[in-house]
């Protein structure tokens, strides 16, 4: 038995759908493509299938990876990739199976590029506005939680950033923890920006990469 991850792009329709949809998505492409998948045992056998970090709803993604288990080791990765894109709706694309480097544990961080503007103000604007709030001493947000509404500071969970002004709106490339117990998503930032400058903006949301805490692509 190999275990095996699988690289995929979440894109067009299939960013609005939750992680439990995509993975009854991708549960079901691994039944239809027929690959020797490792399958559960019990009353209802089904492929199994984790999902290192799950992306949160609305989020584009452009290098997504699953994990599963192969019954056999020989079984080409090109195979793989065709018959599961033969199997899967258009905003779900693998490009690539490789052989786990990292375990799961290992995420510290994600990148993101963010891509933000608002009614009102042009980008040059939005573009100090965000500046002014990532350069700040703190960044408090209410998050909330299993035990109600809290506020917290998300400023010491941003590694990096860069703001660039675009022609009709600001975009923001910043690194993000991502860990399993210190974990900023994006959204908390954009709120905090909402909050402290009373704007309302449209944001289109990418998650690029996974990093460990030295900074290693996740692998």
């Amino acid at each position: 038995m190999k275990s095996v991850r699988i690289w995929f792009k979440k894109d067009f329709e299939c960013r609005y759908i939750s992680h439990l949809d995509l993975n009854r998505c991708m549960l079901r492409a691994l039944h239809k493509s027929k690959i020797p998948i490792w399958h559960t045992e019990g009353f209802n056998p089904h492929p199994f299938a984790t999902f290192p970090l799950p992306l949160s709803l609305g989020f584009r993604g452009v290098n997504e990876c699953m994990d599963v288990k192969l019954e056999d080791e020989s079984f080409p990765f090109e195979e793989i990739i065709s018959r599961l894109n033969g199997c899967l709706p258009r905003g779900l694309r693998v490009f690539d199976v490789t052989e786990p480097v990292m375990k799961a544990g290992k995420i510290a961080f994600a990148s993101f590029t963010i891509k933000i503007s608002c009614d009102g103000e042009n980008s040059r604007t939005v573009c100090e506005q965000l500046k002014e709030l990532l350069t700040s001493e703190s960044i408090e947000v209410e998050k909330k939680s299993k035990k109600g509404i809290k506020t917290v500071d998300i400023k010491q969970g941003i590694k990096s950033f860069e703001v660039t002004e675009k022609f009709d709106f600001a975009e923001l490339d910043v690194v993000l923890s991502a860990g399993s117990s210190d974990n900023v998503n994006p959204n908390l930032l954009i709120s905090a920006f909402e909050n402290r400058f009373l704007v309302s903006s449209d944001i289109d949301i990418t998650r690029n990469d996974l990093y460990n805490a030295d900074m290693e692509l996740f692998r």
